[in-house]
């Protein structure tokens, strides 16, 4: 089955047969479920939506699809045609609209694609809302098109990426001068998506030479499209290849930002957001942060160097940014190298990562690689264990929280067990039998060697 639903938007393969598949008729029925849920909850109301695609193959006709079911119920359709995802977060209050329909699916090779969902405040939407969306899609007849004189409009905008790019130059914390006057040389991989459009453009206004790797957005990804260490060789030699400051890599739809150090290494997508927080907490003198529970105790320890209070969320990035709300957290994300800027937007944003981490690399006055070497050294290992349908997996987390009660224990998602220099977090996934296992430790070794042994522990209790 390829076809996922889920509380954030609908994802799925191009092809196939209907219900297990993201085929044209999945696609409308989803989009109308979306629009009917907009409309409910602003009756007597003309309702605008913002959509934006990412270059993907499929993009165009799914993003058709989509606008005359939107235009079919009444509504009115701004298309930003190809964007970003934080364009379109950034677009829908811009417009004063009432949401938003990204058509990505993120890092997912080139058969996917997804609509993911936004609320008025270009944010996505909570989980009661999408479980009532969920609900008005599986029950079809609740769904009313209108009458001929009654359709919506389509109007398309096409400088959306050129508004954002302004947004992010306008932030009080990216200093163009300290960028433009350090001169920097940069490799950018687009994956030939809209990173290739909006990270050379944004770069331009910055006065940085902008080397262009995979940048021409026809949705033939050159590589896989997720930004790890293992896909990324060619950035890595032509960063080194070129004697350039540093490399950028976003994935297809750029809300995940990943950096090259001058000698070709990864400078970890961990530290893409303890980098852009080390220098935000240094020019505010201080704040709170947020990240997910999987992600790097490193942004932890920055945060108490400034003598704020980091906390942790749930998976998701809707998780994260409730958090960030609640903490007044002034930065935040997620370990896989999503920003989330407060001051610029509540969604993640490699645009506002990018002029941060030029900002914070100006200012030092140092290298990328002396940068990340400033940082603590934490190493992760990520794992996952393949289970039966049968067996109960929350039945088993249970069983190793309670095993280990006396450490620091927290059950909001899953379970993460922290000690002294290391921690573990087991979570099991919303879609198919299967535990992950996520750990972190000052060594490699010692990272490996703690998921070995609570992979061995979870058998057991199986068995």
């Amino acid at each position: 089955m390829t076809l996922i639903k889920s509380i954030s938007g609908i994802r799925g393969t191009i092809g196939g047969t209907v219900n297990d598949n993201l085929t044209p008729i999945d696609a409308v029925k989803f989009a109308a479920a979306y629009g009917s849920f907009i409309k409910k909850h602003n009756s007597n109301k003309k309702i605008t939506i913002v959509i934006g695609r990412d270059a993907r193959i499929s993009g165009k006709m799914i993003s058709s699809l989509v606008a005359n079911t939107l235009v079919s119920l009444g509504i009115d359709v701004i298309d930003l045609g190809l964007s970003t995802t934080p364009t379109v977060e950034v677009a829908v209050p811009l417009e004063k609209a009432d949401g938003g329909i990204i058509l990505t699916a993120s890092h997912n090779p080139k058969q996917w694609n997804a609509l993911k969902l936004l609320n008025n405040k270009g944010e996505f939407l909570n989980g009661a809302d999408g479980n009532e969306i969920l609900k008005i899609a599986e029950k079809e007849t609740s769904i009313e098109f209108s009458e001929v004189d009654d359709l919506g409009s389509y109007t398309k905008k096409k400088n959306y990426i050129e508004k954002h790019i302004k947004e992010v130059l306008a932030l009080d914390l990216v200093d163009e001068q300290a960028i433009k006057k350090a001169n920097f040389k940069v490799v950018v991989d687009g994956v030939n998506s809209t990173g290739g459009i909006a990270i050379p453009a944004l770069l331009k206004k910055l006065d940085v030479e902008c080397i262009e790797l995979y940048c021409e957005p026809n949705g033939h990804f050159p590589h896989n499209p997720e930004p790890l260490k293992e896909h990324l060789t060619d950035i890595s030699e032509l960063v080194v290849k070129e004697k350039a400051d540093f490399g950028i890599v976003v994935d297809p739809d750029v809300d995940r930002l990943a950096l090259i150090c001058e000698d070709g290494s990864m400078f970890g997508e961990e530290y893409t957001l303890v980098a852009c927080a080390d220098y935000v907490l240094d020019k505010m003198n201080g704040g709170n942060t947020t990240s997910n529970l999987s992600s790097s105790r490193a942004l932890r320890d920055i945060t108490q160097k400034y003598g704020g209070t980091y906390s942790a969320s749930a998976v998701g990035e809707v998780n994260v940014v409730q958090q960030m709300k609640e903490s007044n957290a002034v930065i935040g994300g997620e370990g896989n190298g999503g920003i989330i800027y407060p001051a610029a937007h509540y969604g993640r944003d490699s645009l506002v990562g990018v002029a941060l981490f030029l900002s914070h690399l100006a200012h030092k006055k140092i290298s990328c690689k002396a940068l990340r070497n400033s940082y603590p050294n934490y190493f992760m290992s990520k794992n996952k264990i393949q289970l039966t349908p049968q067996i109960n997996v929350d039945d088993v987390l249970k069983k190793i929280a309670t095993k280990y009660k006396e450490e620091q224990v927290t059950t909001i998602d899953g379970v993460k067990i922290d000690f002294e220099n290391q921690w573990v977090h087991l979570r099991k996934s919303n879609t198919e039998p299967i535990i992950r296992i996520y750990t972190e430790a000052t060594s490699q070794k010692d990272a490996d060697n703690l998921a070995t042994r609570f992979i061995t522990e979870i058998e057991n209790i199986i068995s």
